[in-house]
Parts: C-alpha cells; sequence; structure tokens
C-alpha cells in the first residue's frame, strides 16, 4: 500500500478558534441588537392566510334537512342529510365542469327543495374555496364562494399598508400570481384573545379591500402561556441532549474527549444561531428540528474522530499528542469530507426546489453540516490537544506498524525531520 502523506491539523487551531470566536461574537452582538425572528411557534401571536378575490356562488337554503356544501381541492360537495330527508351525497369534480354556471346548474338540477344558488360572476373553475370562518352548513345566511382572481392587482405592499395600524406585523406573499395568497403574522402584547386579534384584522382589511372579497383560508393562534412554555421545553431539550452526549463519550472515552464532544456541538449550535440571527431567518420549531439534526451529525462526526484517535494513541510512535491528533485526523479525512458532501447533496436539493419552511430547514443544514465537519476536525481537537499538552505516552503495543498507511507515513515524516 501506497504511503500517504500525514497533515499538520495542529497548525490550524488556533486560527480555527480565532475564527469561531469571532462568527460567535458577531452572532451574540447581532442577538442583543436585531434579536431573533422568532415564529409564531415561539412568541404569542397570529399567523393568517388570507385572499382577495370576488365572490362568485352564493347559496343559502330555507328547509329542514341538513345540507352541508364543502369545497375541496377536486371538486364541491354537497350533503343533504336528516330525518324524513331524500339522504344523499352530490359530488361535483372540477374535471367535468368548467365554468361557475355549470356548477350552479348541477346544484339546481338535483331539485332540493328551499335551496338557493346564485351565480354571482360567471368564470372559469380551476379551483374554489370558501371562507375559513363560515360554517359549512347552508343556512338562511349567505354562505358565499369564491374562485381566484387572475387580473387581480392586490400585493403583500397593499396588505401591510391596509394593516399599518398594527404593530409588529408582517405580510409575505404566497403562490403564483393566479392563485395568490398573503401569510399574515402578527405579534401580541398582554392578553388578548386570538378573537379578537382575528376580529381587528379582518375589519382593517375589509375596511381596505371590500367586505366581500377577503377570504380567510386559515388561522392559528399563540397564547403567551403557551409560547413561554414551548420555550421553556425547547431549553431543557438541548440541554438534556447536551448533558446525555457527554455521560456517553465519558463512558466511551475520557472525559476531556466528551467535554471536546460537547464543546463542538455548542459551537455548531451556537453558529446556526448565530446565522440565523444575522440573516434574520425565521426560529419555528422546524429550526429547531434542524438545530437538532446537526447535534446529532456532529457528534456522530467527533466520535469517529475520537475513536480512532483513542486507537492511534496505541500504535503511533509520537513525541507529542499533537502527533496523535494529526494522524488520527489524517486518517479520518476522507470520511469526514465524503459524509458531508454526500448529505450536502440532499440538503441542498431541499434547498434549491422547496418553498416556505422546508426551504429555512435546508438552509440551516447546510450551515450546520459544514460546521459540524469543521468543529469535529478543529474545535474538538483543539481543546484535546490543549488539556493533553503534557500527556505522557505509555510504551506502545508492538505491532506491524508498516501494515498502516497512515502510522507508516508519520513515522517516515518524524525520521526525516
Amino acid at each position: 500500500m501506497a504511503n500517504s502523506k500525514v497533515y499538520k491539523f495542529s497548525k490550524f487551531f488556533l486560527p480555527a478558534v480565532i475564527l469561531s470566536v469571532a462568527l460567535i461574537v458577531c452572532g451574540i452582538v447581532s442577538v442583543c441588537v436585531r434579536g431573533i425572528n422568532f415564529g409564531l411557534d415561539f412568541k404569542p401571536g397570529m399567523v393568517e392566510e388570507i385572499k382577495v378575490a370576488d365572490p362568485v356562488l352564493e347559496l343559502s337554503y330555507s328547509g329542514s334537512a341538513t345540507i352541508n356544501f364543502n369545497v375541496e381541492n377536486d371538486g364541491v360537495q354537497l350533503v343533504v342529510s336528516g330525518i324524513g330527508a331524500d339522504n344523499r351525497t352530490v359530488d361535483i369534480p372540477f374535471a367535468d365542469v368548467k365554468k361557475v354556471s355549470d356548477v350552479s346548474s348541477v346544484l339546481l338540477s338535483q331539485n332540493i327543495e328551499g335551496l338557493s344558488v346564485s351565480v354571482k360572476k360567471d368564470v372559469e373553475v380551476d379551483s374554489l374555496f370558501v371562507n375559513s370562518t363560515d360554517s359549512s352548513v347552508l343556512g338562511a345566511g349567505v354562505l358565499r364562494v369564491f374562485a381566484d382572481d387572475k387580473s387581480s392587482a392586490v400585493s403583500a405592499d397593499d396588505v401591510r399598508n391596509a394593516l399599518r395600524e398594527f404593530n409588529d406585523v408582517s405580510v409575505k406573499e404566497l403562490g403564483s400570481a393566479s392563485s395568490r395568497s398573503f401569510q399574515i403574522r402578527m405579534g401580541v402584547d398582554g392578553d388578548a384573545s386570538g378573537k379578537t386579534i382575528q376580529a381587528e384584522t379582518s375589519d382593517a382589511l375589509k375596511k381596505a379591500f371590500g367586505a366581500e372579497k377577503v377570504v380567510i383560508v386559515k388561522s392559528d393562534f399563540m397564547s403567551p402561556q403557551f409560547s413561554s412554555k414551548l420555550i421553556s421545553g425547547s431549553i431543557f431539550l438541548v440541554l438534556a441532549t447536551l448533558v446525555l452526549i457527554f455521560i456517553y463519550a465519558t463512558i466511551r472515552f475520557h472525559w476531556d474527549f466528551a467535554l471536546a464532544a460537547v464543546i463542538a456541538i455548542v459551537h455548531d449550535a451556537l453558529i446556526m444561531i448565530s446565522f440565523i440571527s444575522l440573516s434574520h431567518m425565521e426560529f419555528s420549531t422546524t429550526t429547531l428540528a434542524a438545530i437538532l439534526t446537526i447535534i446529532g451529525y456532529s457528534i456522530n462526526a467527533t466520535v469517529v474522530i475520537l475513536d480512532r484517535v483513542r486507537s492511534d494513541m496505541k500504535i503511533v510512535e509520537a513525541d507529542s499528542f499533537v502527533d496523535v491528533l494529526n494522524s488520527a485526523l489524517t486518517a479520518t479525512l476522507g470520511r469526514s469530507i465524503i459524509t458531508t458532501v454526500t448529505t450536502l447533496f440532499s440538503v441542498l436539493s431541499l434547498f434549491f426546489f422547496t418553498t416556505g419552511t422546508i426551504h429555512d430547514f435546508s438552509l440551516a443544514l447546510t450551515v450546520g453540516l459544514i460546521s459540524g465537519c469543521y468543529s469535529s476536525i478543529f474545535i474538538s481537537s483543539a481543546f484535546i490537544a490543549c488539556v493533553r499538552k503534557d500527556f505522557q505516552f505509555e510504551k506502545p503495543a508492538k505491532i506491524n506498524i508498516e501494515s498502516t498507511a497512515h502510522v507508516s507515513q508519520f513515522k517516515l515524516d518524524k525520521e526525516s525531520e
């Protein structure tokens, strides 16, 4: 087997530590000055998705039966039930109708006494939707059905302007131009209820765009009590993970190896948090999942290197512990790079071909993977080199040292110095 060169990783321990400290300090300053862009998962508030569209169909019912009108992704469904009623289900797939008038014709052809159907705007049927706050059960009140307005000129800036009287509001445009919707995130202070916030928001939007044109697709509210519990639970989860990893590494290796692994993990978590703060990425439960994923990845990469260090301590004839580290890092370099690069292929595919929370998740993972590979090589090794700078070697076991390529080259390098 051809001899391989042993790289002097130890020359870069101090510069790597300085670089990491600088990045983390920048991140801490950013957190203190700009803060972290907490999502609704971690702060009290409301997240609501709305559309601005014209009603195309209106339905009402004055009979004794119970009629449910449901709008699905691929069609609409009318369910008639009740004692003495002609129980039935009418499915109208969008593939079978072209315009809203066709949907109306099918509904009226059922000859349901008391059912009123009125076409407000006869447009092509690609998809229909209703206000999520309206009941699907038809009654004397009018149930309005909407369709995407492909010619709508409403933008995210218009929605922000309509909500300018509210504090801590962010608006994001979702979907394509033909099916545009807007995601509204609004933080709240005090004990304001979700219904109150939703009503005030809805009134402001209706005032700006018209009472019949604002459609609430979905709405969620996070109370202050729940958000604080989630934050404390997340912190406990991360700390418990670090403690368990330290115990595991101590049992398998030694306390200084275990502490080096934990330092590398904390380093990666801080680098990711620094990036999240500097890029103003939203910190949500998905982002937390990315951090926990990197903690698992980082400890695996670090344990592989530490295991090689422990093995080389018994076979490498070295003058200092740094020489053992250089030998072990050289032997595991290929594995570290290949593992990181192949994992990045999958993560980058998510980054380039997805949007929303998965896009942010993949971006956080990309930063974490690079940091994990870097910390397992330089940060954990730098700590061990510092702790064991006066380490005294036991007499190595007698083995055929030429059978291990990187050990053989290490011996030749030492003899040539």
